[in-house]
């Protein structure tokens, strides 16, 4: 039996270029995700802000597909934050049961729910600090409410693809998403903080994905310090 072979691994040949040829070369990225991409957006369907809270929170490992199908219960039973909070716990488990972790998740949505309307007069907050203290909302649920709900740039959401991305690109070493979006914050001005972030992620989903990267069919081939071929 012929010995299965093993797929190679990406190594970044990145780290002794200086933080301005960095730059520059991010620039040039930039330049060719724009060019690819001039539509990127969010993904997920909402027709207000408390409405991509849910879908964010509810997208944690869970494709942004499944949620857009399963969103559309949820909110025409309890169409506004101030249903939501009066949810009883076990209905809101069953309607958002297919995204997984679903105790989790409405246990988040019903507690940020709840304090969104005696916190903040059921109006969702517009600061990173606010979305903080909501349960299950970190840095990258309240970039995306913020960058796509408030066109506020208070950073670069950093999820599974843009980690991912950012690693083979050679922009960060880092692991943690946290130090990932502060690497990135620094090699990217902020104007183009919001558009980054959706450019990556559509480019992870279409070429750049986890398994099988399409590096041949990659026009950010001559930009990228990884090899698989």
């Amino acid at each position: 039996m012929m010995a299965t072979k093993k797929p190679k691994k990406f190594k970044s040949k990145s780290w002794r270029e200086s933080a301005t040829v960095r730059k520059q070369r991010l620039a040039v990225i930039l330049g060719e995700l724009t060019n690819l991409y001039p539509d990127a957006n969010c993904a997920l369907h909402f027709d207000n802000p408390w409405e991509l809270l849910v879908a964010t929170i509810l997208s944690a490992q869970c494709t942004d597909e499944r949620v857009n199908k399963e969103t559309p219960a949820l909110f025409s039973r309890y169409p506004t934050v101030e249903s939501m909070a009066e949810a009883p716990i076990e209905d809101l488990e069953q309607l958002v049961k297919r995204t997984g972790f679903y105790r989790n998740k409405a246990r988040a949505i019903s507690e940020s729910a709840k304090a969104i309307v005696d916190r903040y007069e059921s109006k969702l907050p517009k600061s990173m600090e606010d979305l903080l203290t909501l349960r299950g909302v970190a840095r990258k649920t309240a970039n995306v409410v913020l960058g796509t709900a408030y066109g506020i740039t208070s950073g670069i959401v950093v999820d599974t693809h843009i980690s991912r991305l950012s690693q083979r690109l050679g922009l960060t070493r880092q692991k943690d998403p946290e130090k990932i979006e502060q690497d990135l914050m620094k090699l990217l001005n902020s104007t183009h903080w919001v558009f980054f972030g959706h450019a990556l992620i559509w480019h992870g989903r279409k070429v750049c994905n986890a398994r099988k990267p399409k590096c041949p069919e990659c026009s950010l081939q001559k930009l990228c310090p990884s090899m698989t071929l």
